[in-house]
């Protein structure tokens, strides 16, 4: 009778074990949220800097955006595109998914 038992009880544990873990698989993580920061929402293109003209104090203010990289982009000019910023490996993936939404590349009439 006490095998019935003891197999009862592993069986609730691993049932509760189970429900618990669903359960914490639905709501957030504390540690990533906080980790990842705020989320930013995408500026308008009207609100975008353009880093064809864009002094280092002006870049500073894109979200994600520290001198070292704004001082990186303001040196490699002119570009094209924002993607120029990866493919010319001004910026790193990671800096370049903070900025994206927030920068635009305007070229010169010519």
């Amino acid at each position: 009778m006490q095998a019935g038992w003891k197999r009862a009880l592993f069986a609730a544990a691993i049932v509760l074990a189970s429900a618990a873990g669903v359960i914490q698989a639905d709501e957030p993580d504390a540690h990533s949220a906080q980790s990842a920061g705020p989320q930013q929402k995408a500026a308008t293109p009207e609100k975008r800097v353009d880093i064809n003209h864009a002094t280092v104090s002006q870049l500073l203010q894109v979200p994600g955006m520290t001198e070292t990289w704004a001082a990186r982009i303001v040196r490699f000019r002119p570009y094209r595109t924002k993607q120029d910023l990866l493919d010319k490996g001004v910026v790193t993936s990671q800096v370049y998914d903070r900025i994206k939404d927030f920068v635009i590349a305007h070229r010169d009439k010519e």
